[in-house]
């Protein structure tokens, strides 16, 4: 059994799940999954039996528990190499991109929830969701055309990375419209073995959560939906 225990929701929906699974996969750290069901309502009681917070991601290092998916990568960071650059100009980029991705885009957030298994036409862009889109796409090119590439912060793939992995999901799922190098560095993302697994396993889940679907349907009409049915 690894020591490391991960506590995560559903597959289709949590984004924030998604960043410290990818990256512990994608750097080949070893963890037990501990998945979740969003329910009805709030999850905050049925999930404080594993997280101070009550909410998905949570990490469990024997008696450590993280709660919080930034500090979950900085608690890695301290005891696994490559999950920041080696850099230090490159490292500060980094962090300071994660950490926007970690509280801003509000935007982007609320009126383009993650749902891995559907493609959808909004129903109309707003300004903020613009503002948000352009700003994602002005990192992504600041960061491949400082660094090299083909990631955010040089050749290879880290935290900075794994923050806006459910980003590619979004513009896969939403048709979002992104710059040549930024569109190229979503589809690098959504190509990654960790990714495709994640992906896999999101289309595989039959359990539907009533206020991730109402989401989506009020942000636009579904297209497509390849998920799985009961």
């Amino acid at each position: 059994m690894a020591g490391y225990r991960l506590f995560i929701g559903n597959k289709n929906y949590s984004s924030w799940s998604l960043r410290p699974w990818v990256l512990m996969r994608g750097l080949g750290i070893d963890f037990d999954e501990e998945q979740r069901w969003f329910g009805a309502g709030s999850n905050r009681a049925a999930f404080r039996a594993f997280a101070p917070s009550g909410t998905v991601p949570c990490l469990h290092d024997g008696a450590t528990v993280v709660w919080d998916s930034l500090g979950i990568v900085e608690y890695l960071a301290e005891r696994h190499p490559g999950v920041w650059p080696a850099d230090a100009a490159a490292r500060a980029w980094a962090r300071c991109a994660a950490a926007e991705m970690h509280g801003g885009f509000a935007a982007l957030r609320t009126q383009c929830g993650m749902s891995c298994g559907q493609r959808v036409r909004l129903h109309a862009m707003s300004p903020a969701l613009a503002q948000d889109i352009a700003r994602i796409d002005e990192v992504w090119c600041e960061g491949l055309a400082r660094f090299g590439g083909p990631f955010l912060a040089g050749p290879t793939f880290g935290a900075v990375d794994a923050f806006f992995a459910p980003v590619a999901f979004r513009v896969q799922g939403y048709g979002l419209a992104l710059s040549g190098p930024a569109a190229g560095y979503a589809a690098r993302l959504l190509a990654l073995p960790a990714m495709r697994q994640w992906y896999e396993a999101a289309l595989a889940e039959t359990q539907r959560e009533a206020s991730h679907e109402a989401e989506v349907l009020a942000a636009g009409t579904v297209l497509a939906d390849f998920r799985a049915t009961a």
